[in-house]
């Protein structure tokens, strides 16, 4: 077949392809095109003098251009490579480029003899990945060169050594396997670590030498419709080898791994968890140290009702370990074995008062050996104990409801009576799950305003409040909720006033079980103020205040606002804590001369952490996060970036700032800048510059 004057030919595939001039067999195996122009079903362009096609699937392109960018008649693309021919196989599925050039806007940037990259209908490939570069003055000059194994459409692997001009290679590689019931990652890092190579100042360099990596894995399957397993484990030569390497975030606190197994079907819910926890803070505390090897759950609701409620029955159950540094190092068992009945039912009278009377019933079993006992802050003998909880108590509320003018109004007081028994007192008890409290509008009609399970509230107790509630026809809502805790009778369990040590950095410092200043612990409690308020769906504001019972101080505040506009994205949220007299903080240990002393005292802890997302153009954007820490007035992060974007370019510039110090981890004040480049169909280059060092052992206090 022969064609002349403005020939198109539109293949199965939706390619198409148009000339000036086509000489072509019956079969379409073999041709001859002038002055031709390929373009692809996703948008992909191969422009030529002239082209010839052999043996059905092999196309030579002379004076050949490629670019996946749609431009202006007369115009050049964005970027294109350019090259004397261009061999496109569509068996092999590769485009080979000889005298190749990369052009910018039409201006040569990079040449190539040669050049070879799958055509954009591979969705993986073997091979080399576009390098990534660095600097930085602990590591040295970077350069990490990925290459990547297609071994199969079900699993891959990624081998990314990089090369540290200061430290040696550090191997790294990312496997990963999808299978029919899951999928599952692994994740290697490690070094021939010579540590006289390590900064100047670090404690102990030698501790370092030899081997230092890390293994990390996460994986999740399901074994059937209500059966799941799955796991997320790190393992690590030394705490401080991923931190050190940038492998994670240096404010990571806590290293949590755990293996589980979960089924829920209709009325039934089952887990079974074992968990390694380990200690990453920044002042070196140890005491998240520990195994709970396992944590049991089962929840159980009943599908018929009793007395006309509701009956749930669960069941918890921990074995835990520790070796407790502030105890010459000896090992601590806790077993807490704990099953609870729960009843409820809710009435409504006809004046349309809401009754909700509950009935809990608790058994609970404890085995602990060497465990701290907060009476005395030493440890205890090998000691069994049982204990027996039971708790009645009625919640009552009466909405008010009033509709017009385009909303719907009500004011609901709401008021809880309840009482606890317990045959044991607890005080004695170790505590390892339920020292964390935050007191709060969310958990103010808790029957147990407790963390775990450890401590209980007992004797008689009331709670009260006013809720109103603003709902407009147009989708508009606010939701205010102001309330107190009273202790009428019995035990505050929150008064409680034992002690437990703690060892950081070395030095073994003595805190209460229970924050003085936790707004639970008179027999009056702190005031809860709830504010939700969303006027419009591009804009709400989540308020959660405390006031001083007393003097009506601000004892906490987790302020969180939210505002989409046109091209602009914002969000901020502020935090504030009061002054905890009791409370060993971060900024409070320093090291100095090689010991370890208490400096300063403890202020209120606030801080304010804004972003913001400015979309300039179509293809400009600008994004732009600050993190500033109130009581020490100074800026932990701040972060800009330029990006531009459109359908074949993309290119980001980011500049960040850290301002996290601390001696023991060598970690200073740091400045980095990275540029990012992306090319649709070929991947994306980056490249970042450390600005400033990591040093150890500067005498400042860690932050």
């Amino acid at each position: 077949m022969l064609a002349s004057g403005n020939v198109v030919i539109k293949d199965p595939n939706g390619q198409i392809t148009k000339g000036d001039r086509i000489n072509i067999t019956d079969d379409f195996k073999e041709g001859f095109v002038e002055s031709l122009k390929v373009v692809s079903t996703d948008n992909t362009r191969i422009s030529a003098r002239r082209a010839v096609r052999k043996d059905g699937n092999v196309t030579e392109f002379t004076d050949a251009r490629y670019s996946p960018c749609v431009s202006d008649p007369g115009k050049p693309p964005l970027w294109c490579i350019s090259a004397a021919k261009i061999i496109h196989d569509e068996k092999a599925a590769t485009l080979t480029y000889q005298d190749a050039q990369f052009e910018f806007f039409g201006v040569p940037v990079v040449y190539f003899p040669f050049f070879e990259h799958p055509d954009p209908t591979v969705k993986h490939r073997s091979g080399f990945l576009v390098p990534e570069y660095g600097t930085s003055t602990t590591l040295g000059a970077k350069v990490e060169v990925p290459y990547y194994f297609a071994l199969d459409p079900s699993y891959d692997f990624l081998f990314h050594p990089e090369y540290l001009s200061k430290q040696g290679i550090l191997w790294k590689g990312d496997w990963r396997q999808r299978l029919a019931n899951g999928q599952y990652v692994i994740n290697f890092a490690g070094i021939e670590q010579d540590s006289t190579a390590l900064p100047a100042g670090v404690p102990n360099p030698g501790q370092y030498g030899g081997w230092r990596g890390s293994i990390d894995t996460k994986g999740k399957f399901s074994l059937s419709s209500w059966w799941q397993f799955g796991w997320d484990v790190t393992l690590e030569s030394d705490d401080t080898f991923r931190r050190f390497y940038g492998i994670d975030n240096v404010l990571i606190t806590d290293r949590v791994n755990q293996i589980y197994l979960n089924g829920q079907y209709d009325r039934n819910f089952f887990g079974l968890k074992f968990y390694q926890l380990g200690g990453l803070l920044l002042n070196g505390s140890n005491q998240a140290n520990s195994n709970a090897l396992p944590v049991i759950d089962y929840d159980y609701v009943f599908a018929n009702p009793v007395l006309g409620g509701e009956l749930a029955w669960s069941t918890t159950a921990l074995a835990l370990t520790r070796d407790h540094a502030v105890l010459g190092g000896t090992t601590e068992s806790y077993d807490h074995i704990k099953s609870e009945l729960k009843w409820r039912r809710r009435l409504i009278d006809p004046a349309g008062i809401s009754y909700t009377p509950y009935a809990n019933l608790r058994g609970d079993a404890f085995y602990y050996d060497n465990a701290i006992n907060p009476a005395t802050d030493q440890g205890t003998p090998t000691t069994t104990a049982t204990r027996v909880v039971g708790t009645a108590g009625l919640t009552a509320s009466y909405p008010w409801v009033a509709a017009g003018g385009g909303a719907t109004h009500t004011i609901e007081p709401i008021g809880q009576a309840l009482y606890t028994e317990a045959n044991v007192s607890q005080r004695r008890m170790p505590d390892e799950d339920s020292r964390s409290l935050i007191f709060d509008d969310s958990n103010l009609f808790e029957i147990q305003k407790f963390s775990g399970t450890d401590r209980i509230e007992t004797g008689t107790r009331a709670n009260a409040g006013v809720q109103y509630t603003f709902q407009s026809n147009d989708g508009g809502y606010a939701r205010f909720l102001l309330g107190e805790h009273y202790q009428l009778a019995g035990q505050n369990a929150y008064a409680e006033t034992g002690t437990i040590s703690e060892n950081l950095n070395g030095l073994v410092t003595t805190q209460p079980v229970f924050s003085p200043v936790s707004g639970l612990q008179r027999n009056q409690s702190d005031y809860v103020f709830g504010a939700y308020f969303s006027p419009v769906s591009s804009f709400r504001v989540l308020s959660q205040s405390r006031f001083d019972e007393q003097t009506l101080a601000l004892r906490r505040e987790d302020l969180f606002a939210q505002a989409n506009y046109g091209p602009i994205q914002a969000s901020a949220v502020y935090t504030y804590a009061a002054t905890d007299p009791t409370l060993v903080t971060a900024t409070t240990i320093a090291t100095v001369n090689g010991s370890v002393t208490s400096i300063g005292t403890p202020m209120p802890q606030q801080e304010i952490l804004g972003n913001l997302a400015l979309k300039l153009t179509d293809q400009w954007s600008l994004l732009s996060s600050l993190r500033y820490d109130l009581r020490n007035d100074r800026v932990v992060t701040d972060t800009f970036a330029l990006k531009y974007t459109d359908d074949c370019f993309a290119l980001t510039g980011t500049y960040q700032e850290t301002f996290i110090q601390n001696p023991a981890l060598g970690l200073e004040n740091d400045r980095s800048f990275m540029v990012r480049l992306e090319l649709k169909t070929l991947g994306g280059v980056g490249y970042t510059k450390s600005t400033t060092d990591y040093t150890f052992g500067n005498n400042q206090p860690p932050h």
